[in-house]
Formats: C-alpha cells, sequence, structure tokens
C-alpha cells in the first residue's frame, strides 16, 4: 500500500525523524511538510509549504486534500510558560488544525505526538500531561478513519539528522542499558518514525501507543 502523508513539526526533533523515516520508506509515495521555515531537506518525494500562522490554514485547503495520513509532531515545552498560553499553542492549535482536517479528509488517519504520562485532564496533576490528556480524548471524538495518539519516552536521536537537542546525544552510550532497565520509557526515533508509517499501511489494535506498543508497531 503506497501512502501519502502530511507532516507537521519537521523542523523540530520528532518531526524531522519522522520525516527521515517517510522519505527512506517504500511504502510512502509523497510528503508534504507544513513549516513557518524551511525544513531545508531536498527529496523528490518532498513538498514543503511556508505557512506564519498555523491557526489560518484556508489559503491552503486546496493543497491539503488527497492524503492517507497526517502526522503531527509539532510540540512546546511547557517550561517557562503560562497554562493558558501553552494551552493555546497545544490544545487549541491542534485541535484547529484536525478539525480543518476532520472536515477535508474525513477519511484520512491522523497520527498525533503525545507524551509519557498523559492522562484523564479532570485526574492529572501537571499541566503538560493534563493538556496532552485532553488533547487525546476530544481528537478521537473527530471524524476520521482512525486516530492514533503516540506517546514515547527517552527518544535516541537518528544520527546525522541536525534538530535533536546535544543533551539527547549525552545519553547515546547509555541507551543500551535504558533498553534493558527502562524498557517501557526508551524507544528510538526510527522504530517511532516507522510505527508511525506502519499504523497507516498495517493499523493498530490500540488507539494509545505506550512505548512498547510504539516499538513493537514498528516491527510489523
Amino acid at each position: 500500500m503506497k501512502i501519502d502523508v502530511i507532516i507537521f513539526g519537521s523542523t523540530g526533533m520528532v518531526g524531522e525523524g519522522v520525516l527521515h523515516e517517510c522519505l527512506l520508506n517504500p511504502d510512502v509515495d509523497k510528503v508534504l511538510v507544513i513549516n513557518r521555515r524551511p525544513c531545508n531537506v531536498s527529496n523528490p518525494k518532498l513538498t514543503e509549504l511556508i505557512q506564519n500562522d498555523f491557526f489560518e490554514l484556508t489559503t491552503l485547503e486546496n493543497l491539503l486534500v488527497g492524503y492517507n495520513a497526517c502526522f503531527y509532531c509539532l510540540g512546546s515545552t511547557s517550561l517557562k510558560m503560562k497554562e493558558s498560553e501553552y494551552y493555546n499553542i497545544t490544545y487549541n492549535l491542534t485541535l484547529s488544525i484536525a478539525q480543518r482536517f476532520s472536515r477535508l479528509s474525513p477519511g484520512m488517519i491522523f497520527c498525533y505526538i503525545s507524551g509519557a504520562g498523559a492522562d484523564n485532564p479532570e485526574k492529572a496533576k501537571f499541566m503538560q500531561t493534563r493538556v496532552k490528556g485532553k488533547i487525546e480524548s476530544d481528537l478521537m471524538k473527530l471524524v476520521f478513519k482512525k486516530v492514533y495518539c503516540f506517546r514515547p519516552g527517552l527518544l535516541k536521536p537518528t544520527r546525522g539528522l541536525k534538530n535533536a537537542h546535544k543533551i539527547y546525544y549525552i545519553f547515546t552510550p547509555f541507551y543500551p542499558i535504558f533498553r534493558i532497565i527502562l524498557p517501557n520509557f526508551v524507544l528510538t526515533l526510527q522504530e517511532l518514525g516507522i510505527a508511525m508509517i506502519n499504523s497507516v499501511t498495517k493499523g493498530y489494535e490500540k488507539q494509545i501507543l505506550e512505548v512498547r506498543d510504539i516499538v513493537k508497531l514498528s516491527k510489523l
């Protein structure tokens, strides 16, 4: 099965890794990335659109139809941010984009990069897990062929890519140990990217994917 995908967030670490896997994977025929700044990647499969305001995609709508999946990899740190601000750029933006795609392409699959510990917004103690838990819950209510929420933990970056924070490379020698002692928290960015592609081409029995699910799906 050949698929065409849209990626948001390809100038960040996770999105760049997911884009990298899409460009390598023979099952992915075409990739559209929507960014605020160029991702500086050149590939025959790739088309890039630059858009400053992701809340306003109306003028691009005719370019957004006909895709099998959206890989939503946008994310912001909650450090030094008020909950109202974090909520707007995380919850409101995600739902705004997802609702647009639900209207334009209800037959597509929407894959959202959530986070470890995302929880019921009524019970979660931390702002980030509370907001991401609400996003997961509300995405499931939209009309799509399927919604998958991926909860990666500690990611091993893909060698050669440029958007991983240096701190991730500090941990690189220790990943084999972490995989043994923290199997439910550690995975590679390659596994995450492949799992997202496989969720579209092969499907998965769960819609909320923890680390073990992501690793398992990447091996299908």
